[in-house]
């Protein structure tokens, strides 16, 4: 029964990919061929180069060039397989032993062993400047076994471990290079072991990276390098594309479908994701210390309408962190809100909260960010709240919320999704996570329902510990889900080999350039 389930599950989700994807695969009937810029538009600066340190999800489309992970994932299932880690195993429930491939390098040209292994999860796991220390929370060491293995001796089951390491947390940089950096960061001069080697980066203007020639995959990549062009206003990356100047957009909002289609250059993929925009709340401050408060704010959002007005209907109204295709899925959790501003109101009233209550919120000035704003002040309003947006650049705005200033009491932004949805709901909803802005606790059983997703390889058990875990999120508000928005990328016909996948963050595997 369980296999069975699986394989449901996945056909769904392959299917809907597949369904949504324009036209078949370009690359299927002609020859891949070496050379080219790759030429991208890119809608925000990364907040750091340093898988570690970063705290923007849109940092994966510079990061995933740079560094390849311990794991990989599958594009269309999100199944894990080999990466930099060419096998793994659970010796037993708390024994992760990873075997690592022979003879990849740095960069640097330094050597990418058991030992360099050791040193970036301990970096990752224990640095004060590390974002992702939740991550691999349940490690409680790491030895190197050989020079080509290392073994994790968890405090805990962790099956969520090996996509984990698909993620930030798997990304290797070299530890020489990290005890060279000043501040024992590399925000600014990354070296990993991807397939391309940073060259400059000019701040809110571009990145541009190289192949890198002694990559372990001898086949790629393909373009000789990637300039990537920061572009924040959306509509002028994509008449950047339509006009030549760059081969590819990706984030492209929903209403720029019809438009650049119009383009006779330009073709488009599009699929579903995880990528979930959502009100962030920070459960710590008023006015959303407040149980009350912030299930009134549930209630309050028209979701439906949400995604026509905002989406253009590419989207799917989302009521929690998992969509409809998605294996963990709880279809009773999905009806906890609907759409009710009497009831928002009257939950209001119960707090003690008088009629007109004023909500600050981050959020981003480009045209969307600021279209949706508007759309929520006009929704929220109606519940007897009143929604103020301050607005800054995605990477101002996420480290004034989440790290520095601890800014407002919201923010407005996405979640971009995580291959394993443990690390979505522990990132988020633990007590010390990054994401969790005013680093608040968190009931008890929500934290136990969170290991216990993690507890057995069993996709049944799973599914029962990840409904609890959703049901205890909406159930206390911690968080307010808008809608999941499908991956939308533009390019150039010259374009070949790019394929969506279920995170919607974009990879370059198998892309390349027609002369």
């Amino acid at each position: 029964m369980t296999e069975m389930t699986r394989r449901e599950a996945i056909a769904l989700t392959s299917a809907a990919i597949a369904g949504a994807t324009l036209g078949g695969p370009a690359w299927a009937d002609v020859t891949p061929k070496r050379g080219g810029i790759l030429r991208i538009s890119a809608p925000a600066n990364p907040s750091s180069l340093d898988p570690a340190t970063g705290g923007a999800g849109s940092d994966h489309a510079f990061l995933f060039t740079m560094y390849d992970t311990l794991t990989e994932w599958d594009f269309e299932t999100l199944k894990p397989k080999p990466g930099l880690a060419e096998s793994w195993k659970f010796s037993d429930p708390n024994t992760l032993v990873l075997n690592i491939r022979a003879g990849v390098t740095f960069h640097d040209g330094a050597p990418l062993d058991a030992e360099a292994v050791k040193f970036n999860l301990e970096r990752n796991k224990s640095d004060q400047k590390s974002n992702i220390k939740a991550d691999l929370g349940s490690v409680a060491s790491v030895e190197v076994t050989s020079p080509t293995q290392v073994t994790l001796k968890l405090s805990t089951p962790d099956t969520a471990l090996p996509l984990i390491l698909s993620d930030r947390a798997g990304m290797m940089v070299s530890p020489s290079a990290l005890k060279a950096a000043e501040g024992g960061t590399v925000a600014r001069k990354p070296v990993g072991a991807g397939a391309y080697a940073f060259v400059s980066w000019a701040d809110g203007e571009r990145i541009v990276v190289k192949r890198y020639e002694k990559y372990w995959k001898s086949n790629r990549p393909l373009p000789d390098g990637i300039e990537f062009s920061i572009i924040p206003e959306l509509t002028t990356g994509a008449r950047s594309v339509t006009a030549g100047q760059n081969d590819l957009i990706y984030q492209l909002p929903p209403r720029q479908k019809a438009i650049i289609e119009r383009a006779s250059s330009v073709k488009v993929v599009n699929g579903p994701t995880l990528y979930v925009l959502q009100i962030f709340l920070n459960w710590a401050k008023p006015p959303f210390d407040n149980l009350k408060v912030r299930q009134a704010l549930n209630f309050a959002i028209d979701r439906e309408s949400f995604v026509k007005a905002a989406l253009a209907g590419l989207a799917e109204p989302a009521y929690m962190n998992l969509p409809k295709a998605h294996w963990a899925y709880d279809k009773s959790v999905a009806g906890l809100y609907p759409y009710d501003p009497d009831k928002a109101r009257k939950l209001l009233a119960e707090a003690g909260v008088k009629d007109g209550l004023t909500i600050e919120l981050g959020g981003y000035p480009d045209q969307d960010s600021v279209q949706r704003q508007e759309i929520l002040i006009e929704q929220l309003r109606k519940a007897g709240m009143n929604a103020r947006f301050s607005n800054a650049p995605i990477a101002e705005a996420s480290a004034a919320f989440f790290a520095s200033e601890k800014r407002g009491s919201g923010l407005l932004s996405a979640w971009t999704g995580r291959p394993d949805p443990s690390l979505t709901y522990s990132l988020m909803f633990t007590k010390d996570a990054y994401f969790n802005a005013g680093r608040a606790p968190v009931p008890p059983e929500l934290e136990a329902a969170i290991r216990e997703s993690r507890a057995s390889e069993d996709i049944e058990l799973r599914r029962k510990a990840f409904a609890t875990v959703q049901r205890l999120v909406m159930e206390n508000a911690f968080v307010a889900p808008l809608a999941f928005q499908y991956e939308l990328v533009a390019m150039n016909k010259k374009v070949q080999g790019y394929r969506p996948n279920l995170l919607g963050k974009p990879k370059y595997d198998d892309v390349w350039l027609e002369s």
